[in-house]
């Protein structure tokens, strides 16, 4: 695709951010005139469902010959293949998707990735948080993707059992009952006391454990690059706060994104859930028969991020031109914001969470809770934490961790250094 071009749709894509309906109709009226080509294949590589299946029709409408073929892994899966792909040379898709946890591992290695300042990055850097942006530039300046989302947190709750459990349910006061993690985990033996039969206060050690690391910095490294998980006391912390939680019957222990997990929504086997933005499409997807029932209220402690993604093209794409196009597509102002209202998923782009298309939203499945000004101000708000090359491993191991306990196969001591060893045969 031409730069002229590029530049053209963009700059009219910009003026329909604040209509859902316009951006269809944007998407292609600006693109129509674009000349036919060879027939392209583009392979799109992601974790879990972006929200894209709209945008990839639209796209395809507007670039004759251009076919978009959309694959999904599980979070684990795609980030452990990607790097083997890349490592071999072999088998990347044209468009891949890395999250936040996995982007310095791979700009590590920016050379394996084509360097989107070639495309005109540079000059659209003011358009994504400076922090978000500056995630996945590598070694020499080389921008290795674009951002897609950031993941800024709320805690999503379920209402009804709330009440059955004696707990105020209107989400000001909701808040206010956990101010600190401390006393959310307070707030777990309150419930746990009068709980419906057979459900928990959360759904995961690990979850709430990562939420509490998301809002340290440094967390697991320090300015230097330095693996500090085995002597920063506030990991040790954020893990025996967590672990008392986990003791006092507070967890259903249920690992993230797993089929129990997801049951665990549609059953209403827990009443809290660590919640990023894009969560909510999550929830929507899993359990459809609960709208009404939940709401989101505010983070203990200083707000906090899971998650947010960046797409980048790997330098073994046959067709780097038109993947780069599509990235730069898929992250522009229009196609961001007609996401968000899909899904959940947050722009990363400080224009967008600014916008009252964002700030007015709201989300009737979650009674109706002001969503975009939620986690809109909690990401204008965040400040970004040290991240490292084995970030993703770390967590993992973390998360492998309290799945030991939850499933009684180990004690939270033993666990814990097992973990360290983790960490240590993975980051050295």
């Amino acid at each position: 695709m031409k730069r002229n071009h590029l530049r053209r749709h963009w700059k009219v894509l910009a003026t329909v951010v604040g209509v859902t309906a316009a951006v269809a109709v944007g998407l292609v009226a600006t693109t129509a005139s674009a000349k036919s080509r060879d027939d392209v294949t583009l392979r799109v590589s992601l974790f879990g469902d972006f929200g894209y299946h709209d945008l990839y029709k639209q796209y395809e409408a507007a670039h004759p010959g251009v076919t978009i073929k959309e694959e999904i892994q599980d979070y684990g899966t795609h980030h452990t293949q990607l790097a083997q792909r890349i490592a071999t040379g072999a088998g990347a898709a044209d468009v891949e998707a890395i999250e936040v946890g996995f982007i310095p591992q791979f700009t590590a290695g920016a050379q394996n990735f084509v360097d989107l300042r070639k495309y005109g990055a540079d000059g659209m850097k003011s358009r994504w948080l400076p922090w978000k942006y500056q995630q996945a530039v590598g070694k020499g300046g080389a921008v290795v993707g674009l951002g897609t989302d950031v993941g800024s947190l709320a805690i999503c709750y379920r209402k009804d059992m709330f009440a059955k459990a004696g707990l105020p349910t209107n989400r000001v006061a909701v808040s206010k009952l956990w101010p600190t993690w401390q006393a959310y985990i307070a707030t777990g033996k309150r419930y746990q006391a009068k709980a419906p039969k057979g459900t928990f206060f959360f759904d995961s050690g690990s979850n709430v454990y990562n939420a509490m690391i998301g809002q340290l910095n440094p967390a697991y490294y320090d300015a230097s690059g330095k693996v500090i998980a085995s002597t920063n006391p506030k990991v040790k912390a954020a893990w025996d706060l967590t672990m008392q939680g986990v003791l006092a019957g507070e967890d259903a222990g249920l690992a993230a994104f797993s089929t129990n997990w997801n049951t665990g929504y549609k059953k209403g086997l827990f009443a809290t859930v660590t919640c990023p933005a894009w969560m909510m499409g999550y929830i929507q997807g899993q359990a459809p028969k609960t709208k009404g029932k939940w709401d989101i209220a505010a983070t203990p402690g200083t707000g906090g991020n899971w998650g947010g993604s960046f797409l980048a093209v790997p330098k073994q794409s046959s067709h780097p031109d038109e993947a780069a196009d599509l990235v730069e597509f898929l992250t522009s102002p229009a196609s961001e914001a007609y996401v968000f209202k899909q899904t959940g998923n947050l722009p990363s782009q400080p224009a967008l969470l600014k916008s009252p298309a964002v700030q007015n939203f709201k989300n009737a499945f979650f009674s109706n809770a002001p969503v975009g000004q939620i986690f809109a101000t909690s990401a204008l708000r965040l400040k970004p934490q040290i991240l490292g090359p084995h970030q993703g491993d770390i967590q993992n191991a973390a998360s492998a961790a309290f799945q030991r306990v939850e499933q009684k196969k180990s004690n939270p001591a033993k666990s814990w250094t097992q973990f360290l060893k983790d960490v240590k045969n993975v980051a050295g």
